[in-house]
């Protein structure tokens, strides 16, 4: 890792790229050197927006373009006399020298000239550009992507204009971002996604009630399958996808992902991890001088130690600021942390949100984990309004420590993962959620918070108090053991496992034996509809001698897991 020491007398700061990283470094580090030079270089025209906020405006939530611009050059200068100077590329980086060579376009007359600029301290935040697939057609003008304001503006023209239909290439956060914000404008939306389901950092689980939603919004999904070809046409292009659906469509959304826009820094010798940018734990990087901070930096997993970018603005926000203190008062200044990746995204009525490591993402890393599913209510159920939220909580098999969390739902699943994310930072465990003292009142939660419930669920997983089995093991277990529904006789009727003996857990005390016959020696493997009552169930059986366990989340997690499949599986009574 860089390792250069650097001088804390700094006399100019230059900052290429702005938006979060650069910005967040260049305001800090006036902040607290009045007397720098401090010249930022951004390559468009805003150096200070809220790209988040891009897809609210081409769905029409944000009526005014002008409100996604956070800061001005203009703004900047007056209150932190900043010296910004946008439609100004780096296209040199010259590090024995301590220069750059910089590249500005007149807006008004289209004139460039080229220039060399020296510096004490050089921060980089370039950010990430969006990777263009090898699809036949890609350059067709109907090809758009959603990263900058004029992208949205050009996008919200394409539908003020009468466009009518839409496909998005790609299904991950801003892909279905653009996606509902099309639909919201009135139109006929295809998504097309290369990975087996929606929003694919995300468990299948907690995915398939996204896919439920946009579904219920009337959107066309494409998973499993890849855009092969565009084909130009006077008045509309067609989108051919690999397995020969061909979609009409007014306007194409490319989002299938960004790659650091690193190129001309490489040239100089700056050492990267597949275009990635390499820093130590101050933002350094491997030339004197030079420090990096954003989505083209290569950050170390919280969780799991994986080196990797994270295109998330707080991540970034934070290192500018910590890249800047590092800058100016080196002897002092705090260490990146290393991010856990918490995200979250509005799909329709509902707030999935993540944070940590997801069920794959440990299984890859050969982390021996433990999961936990519920679906408990946001609030008291006897308080109106009153909705469920599906969780997933990981935690490690060794030891209970946090180390990942899902959630979606229509109210509250924000602040569950928030809790989630802090905790995971602070190294707590399972076991600690239980003793969390959070907010409680009707309106606004439950005695026992969904996190609390987390936290009790795993600790009597880690105690052997609760044994678990999963919906990806479904077929093993109908080989190998009885299959119990502990439902009641009208819920069973609506869809169960094949063969699943349906004894209702009110009844069970009474008939063990019923249950050891049919079970004859094999395991019992149990399932309500969320999960409660087969954990009961499991506390009797457990206690009279049996081998068995609980279905996680229960057939409402089953069902999730099954997907569309789900109708092929299970088997609903017609009688």
């Amino acid at each position: 890792m860089p390792t250069n020491t650097q001088a804390s007398t700094t006399n100019r700061i230059v900052v290429v790229g702005g938006v979060a990283g650069g910005m967040s470094a260049a305001a800090r580090a006036r902040r607290i050197a009045e007397n720098a030079d401090i010249i930022v270089l951004e390559r468009g025209g805003e150096v200070s927006f809220a790209n988040c906020g891009l897809p609210y405006y081409v769905s029409g939530e944000i009526t005014d373009a002008a409100k996604l611009q956070v800061q001005t050059p203009q703004s900047l200068g007056a209150s932190l006399n900043l010296d910004v100077r946008t439609h100004s590329n780096v296209t040199h980086l010259d590090p024995a020298n301590n220069t750059v060579t910089v590249q500005h376009t007149n807006t008004d007359t289209g004139n460039t000239n080229t220039y060399t600029l020296t510096y004490d301290a050089l921060i980089l935040s370039p950010g990430g550009v969006a990777i263009t697939p090898p699809i036949d057609g890609i350059n067709s003008p109907r090809v758009r992507t959603l990263r900058t304001v004029p992208d949205a503006i050009a996008m919200r023209d394409t539908v003020d204009q009468g466009a009518k239909r839409a496909v998005v290439l790609g299904a991950g956060f801003i892909g279905l971002e653009a996606a509902e914000a099309l639909e919201a404008q009135g139109l006929d939306v295809h998504v097309v996604e290369l990975a087996d389901h929606v929003l694919p950092p995300l468990d299948t689980e907690i995915a398939h009630i996204v896919t439920g939603e946009l579904t219920r919004l009337g959107m066309h999904l494409h998973t499993g399958v890849a855009a092969q070809a565009i084909e130009h046409h006077t008045d509309h292009d067609t989108v051919i996808l690999a397995d020969g659906t061909r979609i009409d469509t007014d306007l194409i959304v490319l989002s299938v992902g960004v790659r650091p826009d690193t190129a001309v820094f490489q040239d100089a010798g700056l050492d990267t991890d597949r275009g990635a940018i390499i820093i130590n734990n101050h933002g350094q990087t491997n030339l004197p001088h030079v420090w990096a901070v954003g989505d083209a930096t290569l950050s170390t997993d919280a969780v799991t130690g994986i080196r990797r970018p994270i295109a998330l603005a707080g991540p970034a926000n934070r290192a500018g600021r910590l890249v800047a203190d590092h800058i100016i008062n080196p002897d002092t200044a705090r260490e990146l942390p290393h991010p856990v990746g918490t995200a979250i995204v509005r799909v329709g009525e509902y707030g999935v949100a993540m944070t940590g490591a997801s069920r794959t993402v440990l299984t890859d890393a050969n982390i021996a984990f433990h999961s936990v599913y519920l679906h408990p209510l946001n609030h008291a159920g006897y308080f109106p309004g009153a909705e469920a939220i599906s969780l997933v909580v990981h935690f490690a098999q060794e030891d209970g420590r946090i180390l990942g969390a899902q959630a979606a739902g229509k109210d509250g699943a924000d602040k569950r993962i928030d809790v989630l994310a802090t905790a995971i930072r602070a190294g707590m465990t399972i076991e600690d959620l239980i003793d969390l003292d959070l907010a409680y009142s009707p309106p606004f939660g439950q005695a026992k918070d969904p996190v609390n419930l987390a936290g009790m669920n795993g600790a009597n997983v880690l105690s052997g108090k609760i044994r678990l089995w999963y919906p990806w093991q479904l077929h093993e277990m109908r080989e190998t053991a009885l299959i119990l529904d502990v439902r009641g006789p009208g819920e069973y009727a609506t869809g169960h496992v094949p063969d699943a003996l349906n004894i209702a857990h009110t009844e069970l005390r009474d008939r063990l034996e019923e249950v050891r016959d049919a079970a004859a020696g094999r395991p019992v493997r149990i399932y309500c509809h969320s999960g409660m009552r087969s954990y009961l169930a499991h506390r009797v059986l457990d206690q009279a001698g049996f081998d068995s366990a609980t279905l996680s989340g229960g057939m409402l997690t089953l069902k999730a897991h099954l997907g569309e499949h789900a109708d092929d599986v299970l088997v609903t009574d017609t009688k």
